[in-house]
């Protein structure tokens, strides 16, 4: 099989939108990747299942979204049986060795990633791209994982897009995207569509 750089980006997405899908095109070009896999989480543990469409209907929404050939919607997790980020990324390196993963996340889970579980063993795994979130970011690059992991931040610089490389680095590693702003929440879209049902009863 070929050896591939790959961005992953987990979630519930509870719905999948063209935000999803906007970064994920611009982290293939910033990146330099061959490939974005959409993550599609079977239950977050941070988030509450109240309101969580079923797995399949995430599934299947995700696919009518990504829309690109190089976009590809994984029940990875689902088939593991696995919801934990750092157990995924474990699993995902034993499955494909021959490839090379950079995990994707906004600002606003960079300043939650404290939180995860054995956060920083994920920071050990694989190399790390954060978009940019307003009302996130400063936090996000002012935070405890940005202070820790100070050194290893790649910066564009006069010799060139360092972040091209990123998926080749020996993590820990990781880059800013201040080019991709997620300006969308899955959340934002269930308030409008339930705002908007209850308008029309």
């Amino acid at each position: 099989m070929q050896a591939l750089k790959i961005g992953l980006l987990g979630g519930s997405f509870n719905p999948a939108h063209d935000g999803h899908r906007r970064i994920s095109l611009a982290a293939l070009r910033l990146l330099d990747l061959d490939q974005i896999w959409w993550l599609v989480s079977p239950q977050n543990p941070l988030k509450p299942q109240k309101g969580m469409a079923s797995f399949a209907e995430r599934f299947d929404a995700a696919n009518a979204t990504a829309r690109h050939p190089k976009i590809v919607v994984s029940d990875f997790e689902a088939r593991i049986g696995e919801q934990r980020t750092v157990r995924t990324l474990a699993a995902l390196k034993k499955t494909y060795p021959q490839h090379k993963f950079v995990w994707l996340m906004g600002a606003d889970n960079m300043v939650q990633l404290p939180e995860w579980q054995q956060w920083e063993r994920i920071m050990s795994l694989v190399p790390i791209a954060v978009f940019n979130r307003p009302g996130y970011t400063y936090k996000a690059l002012n935070g405890k994982v940005a202070l820790r992991y100070r050194r290893q931040r790649l910066k564009s610089g006069i010799k060139g897009d360092y972040r091209r490389q990123l998926a080749d680095m020996r993590p820990p590693a990781w880059a800013f995207l201040p080019e991709t702003t997620i300006e969308l929440s899955s959340t934002q879209i269930r308030k409008y569509r339930d705002n908007a049902g209850n308008t029309c009863s």
